[in-house]
């Protein structure tokens, strides 16, 4: 892929990175050697639909290590993961919810009440997807506002380019193996993040060993949309919740009122 002759501007040095499962053919993204400044991600972005080139904020485990885990390393699996239009959003929200809820047989009754807390008030029941907000406006310049902003919160981080026809699917193009704990497939996860994008007007902006960093503009206004919001967080990334600060679905909802980044880290 020859990055330099999509673009009308001048890239930072940088290289292609080859995957480690790719026997040294496959090449996801190119990857700079440093920082970019923070002016470059908006202006990438803005050329995405004449490049088809999504920008990354790649960030690494461990910023002064040298393989700069998992993108200088080639950390990454594109060849076995299948294509995010093979899924529906909501029949693998459905399914991650039942299997993240379930109760042991086993279990006393406390510990089952406890488990279902967690995901109080709907319990056991998965609640559908949260309807759109309509219309969703200004999500670019909402993502070049946060690409900004996660720049200065995470000066580590390098920029990668993925040739991808959006941003949730520049996660699988790049064969990202953030929530592998969880599923190995990461195009199950693009295809909610797809859904994301067209619902709530979100974009992928950061993206780390097992971190994603969402910008949101259409966040839920009132607690009713924000439940149901925190309800598909949890069965996108249970880790939110089950190690997070907010214990259970109706703290963590209360934070998502108007908020309009959403970040995710799987175990």
């Amino acid at each position: 892929m020859n990055v330099e002759s999509r673009l009308d501007l001048i890239l930072p040095p940088g290289r292609m990175v080859t995957s480690e499962e790719g026997h040294g053919t496959v090449q996801p993204l190119w990857l700079s050697d440093s920082p970019p400044t923070v002016e470059l991600w908006p202006r990438l972005r803005a050329e995405h639909a004449a490049s088809g080139l999504w920008p990354l904020l790649c960030g690494p485990l461990h910023p002064h290590e040298a393989d700069f885990r998992p993108w200088a390393c080639g950390e990454l699996s594109p060849e076995r993961m299948s294509s995010p239009a093979d899924h529906d959003p909501e029949t693998v929200l459905t399914r991650w919810w039942r299997d993240y809820t379930a109760t042991d047989e086993d279990d006393d009754q406390l510990d089952t009440e406890e488990r279902l807390a967690v995901t109080d008030p709907f319990g056991q029941s998965w609640p559908g997807l949260t309807p759109s907000a309509t219309p969703v406006q200004n999500a670019d310049a909402i993502a070049d506002q946060y690409a900004q902003a996660f720049l200065s919160q995470h000066p580590h981080a390098r920029l990668g380019l993925v040739a991808a026809p959006r941003g949730a699917d520049a996660l699988t193009t790049a064969g990202w193996n953030g929530p592998v704990n969880y599923d190995n497939d990461t195009a199950v996860f693009s295809a909610v993040v797809r859904d994301w994008e067209d619902r709530f007007g979100a974009r992928v902006v950061g993206v780390g060993l097992s971190t994603l960093h969402l910008s949101v503009a259409a966040p839920p206004s009132r607690l009713e949309g924000a439940l149901r919001i925190a309800a598909e967080h949890f069965a996108f990334c249970p880790d939110n919740v089950w190690q997070g600060a907010h214990r259970d679905l109706a703290t963590y909802a209360e934070d998502l009122i108007g908020l309009n980044c959403w970040d995710f880290w799987w175990d």
